[in-house]
């Protein structure tokens, strides 16, 4: 029996040892730290990596295939539409049964998914294989942000998203450069099998992370009712405002991953080998802005370097706009507002999927999900306008990149909201 001194309420057995479970995995992730690090940044960096190293490829592709560019830029939309619908399934999945297990069998399909790309003969097979890739990458992505949530609260857990985002930016870095060797070596389809090997990689990897949702904060509802409250979180208007700002946002992002391409080298002939360079400075200005917001979070707030990161955002994508309706400066007059459109992700990223997980720290998987689902099917809706609208110049891009940058400014006021009621009780969490 446990006692408790006059005036305090006696913890009860299983609370103390859930919270020694926490703190056992906290412990884990702080004494092998880099490594957890780097497998976690791996996991989140999936999307990212999944279609970053084929960039410079996607002429080839459409060639060898005979597909037009509309509907090679249509593999971006495809996986974004798995990457959507499997977030969502795999963050109840992971609040019943933790979080390790779907994160395994979501490597399983990536790598199947992989495999298939590799040995598709059409574009709509490619399609295809591309869902399946994605609904597997997924997993990694939304969980490993869930388990940052398990452990870290409040800007301490702003924190931790940053360094992960900015460890994992050096994937889409590199991967439009490595791409483009892999592609000059061995063609397209060697870059789909580069990630089946990284798949595979992975997924030895994944035993050696800690459990970080202890059983006794285990949500143990059917599956199908954990997914009808998705229905309640959307009712959450600050929920909606943060999931919006960075939904707008990716919308944007996935126009600039889908028709940069076509922009560089098709319509200002930049070669495709050097394509990632160009591509590559975005990443730079990803990581630094990350880097910005993780020193500036605990003192400035991370509502306020949001709403900083969606007004530039708006801002620099009326200048995209301009710049491709136009064609002045020629190429570095796109590059430039390109470049500080794509540095404001160190801005908007962490801090609206920070601040939706804090309201809802009991259900981290289902919100994680929730707003990833969110984040990607506005870029599902961004890339698929880029290759429905595809004339040959920059301009399609520029229009969904602007309308882009202003969604997610006006979304921003919807983080003022008033929270609605939540019923279940907070759920312990380290700072």
């Amino acid at each position: 029996m446990t006692h408790a001194a006059p005036g305090q309420v006696a913890e009860r057995p299983e609370d103390v040892e859930t919270a020694g479970t926490i703190q056992a995995a906290r412990q884990e992730a702080i004494d092998h730290r880099w490594w957890v690090l780097g497998i976690l940044s791996l996991l989140m960096g999936f999307a990212s990596i999944s279609t970053d190293l084929y960039l410079p490829a996607m002429p080839a592709m459409g060639q060898a295939l005979g597909a037009s560019p509309g509907l090679v830029e249509w593999t971006v939309s495809g996986y974004l539409i798995g990457f959507s619908f499997g977030q969502l399934f795999w963050g109840p999945v992971s609040d019943r049964h933790g979080r390790r297990l779907p994160v395994a069998l979501g490597l399983v399909l990536f790598i199947l998914g992989s495999a298939g790309c590799a040995v598709a003969g059409s574009g709509a097979t490619l399609i295809g294989w591309r869902i399946l890739q994605a609904a597997g990458a997924s997993a990694g992505v939304v969980l490993s942000r869930a388990m940052v949530r398990d452990l870290y609260a409040g800007h301490r857990a702003v924190q931790m998203l940053s360094t992960l985002i900015t460890v994992m930016a050096i994937a889409p870095l590199l991967g439009p450069i490595v791409g483009g060797q892999i592609l000059l070596l061995g063609g397209w389809r060697a870059i789909f099998w580069t990630l089946v090997g990284v798949g595979m990689l992975t997924l030895a990897a994944v035993p050696s992370l800690p459990e970080t949702l202890a059983p006794a904060y285990r949500n143990h509802e059917p599956l199908t009712r954990a997914l009808l409250r998705y229905g309640e979180l959307l009712k959450q208007p600050r929920l909606l405002g943060y999931a919006g700002a960075g939904g707008f946002f990716y919308g944007g992002m996935f126009a600039y991953v889908a028709g940069t391409p076509f922009a560089y080298i098709t319509y200002h002939h930049v070669p495709a080998r050097l394509y990632g360079l160009l591509f590559a400075l975005g990443i730079v200005g990803i990581m630094a802005t990350n880097t910005v917001n993780s020193r500036l979070a605990a003192r400035v707030g991370g509502d306020r370097l949001l709403v900083l990161g969606a007004i530039q955002a708006a801002l620099s994508g009326l200048l995209v706009a301009g710049a491709a309706w136009t064609g002045q400066g020629g190429l570095w007059g796109l590059v430039v507002p390109l470049f500080l459109f794509a540095s404001t992700t160190g801005f908007i990223v962490a801090n609206s999927i920070a601040g939706a997980l804090n309201g809802f720290p009991e259900r981290a998987g289902a919100v994680s999900a929730l707003v990833g689902a969110m984040q990607y099917g506005s870029g599902i809706l961004g890339s698929g306008l880029v290759g429905a609208f595809a004339d040959g110049t920059p301009w399609p891009m520029g229009w969904v990149i602007a309308l882009s940058g202003v969604g997610s400014l006006l979304c921003t006021r919807l983080v003022h909201a008033r929270p609605g009621k939540t019923t279940s009780a907070p759920r312990h969490t380290l700072s």
